[in-house]
């Protein structure tokens, strides 16, 4: 397989704020794997919360594309990767998920079926999708919230964690005046003590929040099961569920664990982790990183196995360079073509900057991360 990658700059359409930090733009490493005349895109997005700039991760992705090279084609290489075999052990997840991204969409195209089909669904995904609401002023929120209403979105996420928590009820009340048949979740991003977070879930609940995601600090998994144990309102684990430890710890002690590709290893740990939780009392929650519709495309091929969908990141931004998954009416859907679905915009090759370093072509240096970032 020839392998090459690309670094690129993506920017909201406006600045996104939670309570940590708040993010402007990020960086995009797209990842080329050409085999037989096929081409398959994954694509990695950087985080500080993660440790990850666009340096790290085109070298990393350098480094898994000297494994690739030992495979026979696409196909083993799709086997090895769901076996544990590669990439190499210590490898981010963001890296993993991104490089079976690019061989989900290869093994696709070469097989001539979209990638739900190769994961066992028949039909293609489709679910409305959570609109997510930044910090900022109620008129903002309201108005917002009115306008994305308008355009179909039946879900909004909101973001929470103010210094004075009374601005979030505000926000929230004024969001629901606006919006008053709208399902909506809060994401407090961890900004909570337990006493915080007890004092305010009854009253989130009286407002007709739907659940809540991650209101602790994260690195107490047992304090957010006991929350959970006494809350009025269903709490999800993020922050605290990261990969398959996590979720068996959690399963049945928390009412949902919010998977990301990028956090926990791509779609066949998702798998892994929805396996699982089945049953448990604990359902699943598909969200994202900030990212194009390349970055978010895998995880729209699962969208039907989830309780709540929160994939907009490609929504956030001022230009998305992918296409093929929707959104902008309040629903995203798996494309019907053969691998992932999602083509370039413009043109026939992904757009941006070529990365150097070995499996990747010649050309400049990639862009590091500049400003804040949010793991949203």
């Amino acid at each position: 397989m020839k392998v090459s990658q690309r670094t690129v700059r993506l920017e909201l359409t406006e600045p996104l704020r939670i309570s940590r930090s708040t993010m402007a733009a990020r960086d995009a490493v797209w990842l080329t794997l050409e085999h037989d005349g096929h081409r398959g895109y994954g694509e990695a997005v950087t985080s500080t919360y993660y440790g990850l700039d666009a340096a790290t991760l085109s070298r990393l992705l350098n480094g898994t594309a000297r494994e690739l090279a030992r495979c026979a084609g696409p196909e083993s290489a799709l086997d090895a990767l769901r076996a544990g075999d590669l990439p190499a052990p210590g490898t981010p997840a963001a890296v993993t998920a991104a490089v079976e991204s690019a061989l989900l969409d290869l093994v696709g195209k070469r097989a001539g079926r979209p990638v739900h089909r190769l994961l066992g669904s028949t039909g293609a995904p489709r679910a409305a999708t959570a609109r997510t609401l930044g910090i900022t002023s109620c008129r903002a929120a309201a108005e917002r919230a009115d306008r994305l209403a308008r355009q179909g979105f039946s879900v909004l996420k909101l973001k929470a964690g103010a210094p004075d928590p009374e601005d979030d009820l505000d926000r929230v009340r004024a969001v629901r005046r606006a919006v008053p048949h709208a399902r909506l979740l809060l994401d407090p991003n961890g900004a909570w003590t337990p006493a915080l977070a007890a004092a305010l879930l009854p009253r989130y609940a009286d407002l007709g929040i739907e659940a809540v995601e991650q209101p602790l600090a994260p690195g107490d998994p047992e304090a957010l099961a006991r929350l959970a144990a006494r809350s009025p309102l269903p709490v999800i684990a993020d922050e605290d569920a990261v990969g398959l430890d996590d979720a068996r710890r959690l399963a049945g002690r928390v009412h949902g664990i919010n998977v990301k590709l990028a956090k926990c290893g791509g779609v066949t740990a998702a798998l892994r982790i929805a396996d699982l939780i089945a049953g448990s009392g604990t359902e699943l929650m598909l969200g994202c990183l900030t990212a194009s519709s390349l970055g978010l495309a895998p995880a729209v091929h699962l969208a039907d196995r989830a309780q709540w969908v929160d994939l907009d990141g490609h929504l956030l931004l001022a230009h998305d360079p992918w296409t093929g998954i929707g959104g902008t009416d309040g629903t995203v859907q798996a494309g019907r073509q053969p691998g992932l679905g999602v083509r370039p915009m413009g043109s026939g090759a992904p757009p941006g900057k070529a990365a150097t370093g070995p499996g990747a072509p010649g050309g400049t240096a990639p862009e590091t991360l500049r400003g804040a970032e949010a793991a949203q």
